[in-house]
């Protein structure tokens, strides 16, 4: 699928005076994610999950009467493209909202300019602490990586296991997961035994991180890194001939991560934050599958697109509750309004001072074929 292009022509230059950010016809909401270089399966997944929502939706008729137009613009996984992505998204186009963007990382300098111009920042895909601090403007729906981290660590628990070594990036956010599971850890007694410490996302040093992980000689491994530096991590350690149980949160994204490891993959444990794709026994997982094939012609369900069609059902159901005439205002009201809306087996719930939305967390292990077991 190629990339949405709002027609800036369509948000009138009083809506853009008046904060609306909207026409009579139609709802611009912005995005910046990466559609290009490493993490590109990502950023294509999160636009094609909220893509699926919106255009079922506008087939139905829109939201009080007009379309939701999603424009996405590409960032290639760099910050200061996804900075100024923002900027021209607000300055330009002019969305009502801004939506789903791919990491705390992409999302942290985009918040100056939703904050300076009083956009709503929507759904970004991650549970980092520093995203979580309240915000007027900002809304979480999926849990915190604490709350993926407690878990995995609570799944162990009771398994006698005392061993747990971490790696994580030695940037805000990746000292922020590895407090989170040292803090999980001293609940229980328990401290690492071993770290991994990435300096440079683009450029891990693997050999190195795996080396310091295995002198610990870890019952099990913690992965807070993306896709390709977790498997890349795996393999190697199985290869030194490492038998320790391999977990990871949702960072990387379960179904990327799966694709990368190959067979390498089976037993590896992912924390994943929104009910599994395959889960049929639930009214909105039928929904997300039937909109996927039918709206964007695609059957390769994920966790990360179902995350994003439940991200979009949400704005939406805000959008219609904040009236025949919505403002940026009211949206944020019918936000905070939000108190436990169920999306068909998801339920999401903010406040005037909660703006994260959910604590659901799943654990999920890669099987021998590839596929997840539940």
């Amino acid at each position: 699928m190629k990339s949405c292009h709002a027609r800036v022509l369509l948000v009138p230059l009083f809506a853009l005076i008046s904060g609306a950010a909207f026409s009579q016809n139609t709802v611009v909401i912005g995005q910046s994610a990466p559609l290009s270089g490493a993490n590109k399966d990502l950023g294509v997944d999160i636009r094609d999950g909220a893509l699926a929502y919106f255009r079922k939706v506008n087939e139905a008729g829109g939201v009080n009467g007009r379309k939701i137009e999603l424009t996405t613009l590409d960032d290639g996984n760099v910050v200061q493209r996804a900075g100024e992505n923002t900027q021209k998204l607000i300055d330009e186009t002019g969305v009502f909202a801004l939506f789903g963007y791919a990491s705390a990382t992409l999302s942290r300098p985009a918040l100056p300019f939703a904050e300076k111009a009083r956009v709503p920042f929507l759904s970004p895909f991650t549970g980092a602490d520093p995203m979580r601090v309240y915000n007027r403007y900002v809304y979480n729906m999926r849990a915190s990586y604490a709350d993926e981290l407690e878990k995995i660590v609570e799944h162990f628990a009771p398994l006698s296991v005392k061993r747990f070594a971490i790696v994580y990036y030695d940037d805000v956010v990746g000292r922020e997961n590895f407090t989170a599971v040292e803090r999980a850890l001293k609940k229980r007694g328990l401290a690492p035994v071993s770290t991994g410490v990435f300096k440079d996302r683009a450029k891990p040093d693997i050999d190195a991180g795996v080396q310091a992980v295995l002198k610990g000689n870890p019952e099990v491994v913690i992965f807070t890194t993306l896709y390709k530096a977790t498997a890349d991590s795996i393999k190697a350690a199985r290869k030194l001939g490492s038998n320790a149980f391999m977990a990871t949160n949702s960072f990387p994204g379960a179904n990327q991560l799966a694709k990368e490891l190959g067979k390498d993959g089976a037993g590896v444990i992912v924390a994943t934050v929104v009910p599994p794709y395959a889960r049929l026994s639930l009214p909105v997982v039928n929904e997300y599958r039937a909109a996927m094939e039918k709206y964007v012609a695609r059957k390769d369900f994920s966790f990360t697109s179902i995350e994003a069609f439940l991200a979009a059902k949400v704005t939406v159901e805000a959008l219609r509750r904040a009236g025949a005439k919505p403002t940026r205002e009211t949206f944020l009201q019918a936000l905070d309004g939000m108190h436990g809306y169920d999306t068909g087996g998801y339920t999401v719930a903010f406040g005037p001072k909660e703006h994260n939305g959910s604590s659901f967390v799943e654990l999920t292990i890669i099987g021998k074929d590839g596929t997840f077991k539940f």
